[in-house]
């Protein structure tokens, strides 16, 4: 409708405002206003690159190409860099005219985000804690790290059977790695793709000590000491990057025929297309993509890119008690808000916590974070990966989907804890290795219910039941293709309701990704009661059926079929007296990422702006708990006002808006409070209006303060 249209108007245009208020910056991605990437329709060699650039250019601009690191001009490739030193507004226009480019960019500075801390001999625990609690603390890692990493996740166990990560190359990409250390025994090779020429690591250790975790070979023992490994510098020693050398190192690994990618930093730019296409890009050429999903811990609603993208294996931390470690970024995904519901990530835990690795000087040293959980991870990785390499039959099943499939199937899920906490659950290695022996390409999708029933593991869904005239509720599922690498739902998803538990009173509608590329998808299940269930008080039960086709990949496998069956049981209660029910306006809320704001606690000075956005199921969940233990039912409104019947509730929130209000709103408001009865209550967020004029944004649009 008129208001709908003018709602997205709305949106895009504030989106472009808002994205422009970036105070100094202090996301991990920036930009840099002279530096752009062009990317090409196809790969070309360096000559074929510089000669589009100068048919489109000339002597038109004054700008000039920023050569590659050596060893990466030897290969074609899908981008080039170059730098303008005016008419930026003019460059892209005259670029993309060209036939083989796609699109211009700003290069993207990516700073501070290695994803560990530092442990000498001790772990650095949470604050508020006794010191008793921080002694027995202590002691408990002491005693445990003082294991290797590999002990710790029973990787001699598979090093008994011949498995030690032989035959299999894994990339790091992080600060490098000196190729004489003493504790690797495979090094393929170390490439500087940062502006030092330097590919040692001779400052930070990050590098080095990610890549012990995956393979050293003596001292502090890594998880897979026969893998090769090829270091690739794309930090350098002021922990500084760009997105292009990033860009570069990607195209390095599906050159060198490169297995698994071990990639331990993260940032929360989730819609930097250019970066996220070659993840995918690599995932569909059969690198495995292993990523940390960030040390924003404890909020909920904070993870990291790449580690939050479907096809990545994306990696949370845990502390030896085998509790979430406090520092772990938490799910829900970002992607889908406001308008649907964030899909489950972490895919997988492990330990993170005072982990003993490799440092610079050959010796060992800990460190912390969900950095040294994604490299624990990819070494189990690289010895499933040998196991599948060796066997005929596995070999030709190998894929990012088939060992994602068998690590989250093989997971201990760990009790008392939310599935946006812990994912399919704490690494299980040898479980794994016996899950492979009998693998079949199938689909698989996560979470593997939908289920009322099982909390807290199924927070929030689980937290509060569905009745008649309840805003529906969305679980955002995601699909794992194990068969190939592309397909297709060939049967639509189905609701089969159980009639013996009166599954008819739910209505499910569906959306979904008709194809799945790179080897995932997503499915979007939408539940709700009908008039039949007003009075119903019970569990209903049932389940959904779909089907997807994946075309034959070898010439000795045919089209593959699998159907998945994904159980429902949803509590349902009569609909509840009008007084007991609120609703959360969520529609007038902007959600990341839309732009980094000034935070509403002011008071935090390090890192004053929030890129978190808001959500009552993430930073807002303490109120949304506090709001069940007192016997109200919260829904969410992720539409305008004209959307909602005031006459079945008895209180609007509205907390911390941010987004316009129609006329058309106000109006139905005043009209529900006046003459429906409805009750609004208003948290608002800090207003300084000195202040707010004070504060110097730079435009990234105008490039002007």
């Amino acid at each position: 409708d008129e208001n709908t249209k003018q709602w997205y108007q709305r949106r895009v245009r504030g989106t472009m405002f808002l994205w422009s208020l970036l105070l100094l910056i202090i996301s991990p991605r920036v930009q840099c206003d002279e530096q752009l990437i062009v990317t090409f329709t196809r790969y070309l060699s360096r000559l074929e690159r510089k000669q589009v650039l100068r048919t489109c250019l000339a002597n038109n601009f004054d700008w000039y190409t920023i050569p590659k690191p050596r060893i990466v001009e030897h290969y074609k490739s899908d981008f080039s860099v170059i730098y303008v030193g005016h008419n930026l507004g003019f460059i892209k226009p005259t670029l993309v005219k060209h036939e083989l480019v796609s699109n211009v960019v700003q290069d993207k500075l990516i700073q501070n985000t290695l994803k560990s801390e530092s442990n000498n001999s001790s772990y650095n625990g949470p604050g508020q804690r006794s010191s008793s609690y921080l002694d027995y603390f202590r002691r408990k890692i002491l005693s445990v790290s003082s294991r290797s990493v590999a002990s710790l996740v029973h990787a001699p166990a598979l090093w008994r059977r011949g498995y030690r990560g032989a035959g299999v190359k894994v990339a790091v990409l992080d600060t490098g790695l000196n190729r004489q250390h003493p504790h690797f025994s495979y090094i393929g090779d170390t490439v500087d793709f940062t502006d030092e020429n330097e590919p040692n690591d001779k400052v930070i250790g990050h590098g080095t000590f990610v890549a012990g975790v995956i393979a050293s070979s003596r001292d502090c023992l890594g998880i897979a000491p026969d893998t090769e490994i090829f270091s690739l510098k794309v930090f350098n020693s002021h922990q500084i990057s760009h997105t292009s050398w990033f860009l570069d190192a990607f195209n390095y690994v599906i050159n060198t025929g490169i297995d698994i990618i071990n990639l331990s930093i993260g940032g929360p730019d989730f819609q930097d297309s250019i970066f996220i296409d070659k993840v995918m890009e690599l995932t569909s050429k059969g690198v495995i993509f292993v990523s940390a999903m960030g040390n924003d811990g404890p909020l909920y609603g904070t993870l990291n890119n790449p580690a939050d993208q479907l096809d990545v294996i994306g990696v949370g931390g845990l502390n030896y008690d085998d509790e979430i470690a406090e520092f772990s970024s938490r799910g829900m995904t970002l992607w889908e808000l406001p308008e649907g519901s964030g899909r489950v990530k972490p895919d997988i835990v492990t330990y993170g916590t005072a982990i003993r690795g490799s440092n610079m000087k050959g010796s060992c040293r800990y460190l912390t974070g969900t950095s040294v959980s994604s490299p624990v991870v990819t070494g189990a990785v690289s010895l499933l990966t040998e196991i599948m390499k060796k066997n005929e039959r596995l070999s030709r099943v190998l894929s990012p989907a088939s060992i994602k499939q068998v690590l989250m199937a093989s997971a201990d899920r760990l009790p008392g804890i939310s599935i946006f906490e812990q994912g399919s659950g704490k690494m299980n290695l040898p479980r794994a290795y016996e899950l492979l022996q009998g693998y079949v390409p199938q689909i698989t999708i996560s979470p593997t219910k939908i289920d009322w029933t099982d909390c807290p593991y199924m927070w929030p869904i689980c937290s509060q039941p569905l009745y008649h005239t309840a805003m529906p509720v969305t679980v955002n599922m995601t699909v794992i293709n194990g068969m190939g690498v592309y397909g297709t739902i060939t049967t639509p998803p189905t609701w089969h309701p159980n009639k013996l538990t009166n599954g008819h009173v739910l209505q499910l509608h569906f959306s979904y990704s008709t194809t799945l590329w790179p080897w995932t998808g997503y499915l979007a299940v939408t539940l709700s009661v009908d008039a039949s269930g007003a009075q119903f008080a019970g569990t209903v039960e049932g389940y959904v059926l779909l089907t997807v086709q994946s075309p034959a990949t070898n010439e000795d496998i045919t089209d593959q079929t699998s159907t998945l069956h994904i159980p429902i049981k949803v509590n349902v209660i009569p609909t509840p007296p009008r007084n007991k029910r609120l609703l959360w306006d969520h529609f007038h809320s902007i959600g990341y990422p839309v732009g980094p704001f000034p935070r509403d606690n002011l008071k935090l000075h390090s890192n004053p702006l929030d890129w978190n956005g808001d959500h009552i199921h993430t930073n807002f969940n303490g109120v949304y708990k506090h709001l069940r233990n007192k016997g109200y039912f919260v829904e969410i409104l992720s539409t305008h006002f004209e959307c909602f019947d005031a006459s079945h509730y008895g209180f609007l929130l509205l907390v911390d808006p941010e987004d316009v209000f129609f006329e058309t709103e106000m109006a139905k408001l005043r009209q529900d409070v006046s003459e429906k009865g409805l009750s609004v209550v208003v948290f608002a967020d800090w207003y300084n209006g000195p202040l707010v004029k004070h504060i110097k944004f730079y435009d990234e649009n105008t490039k002007q303060w």
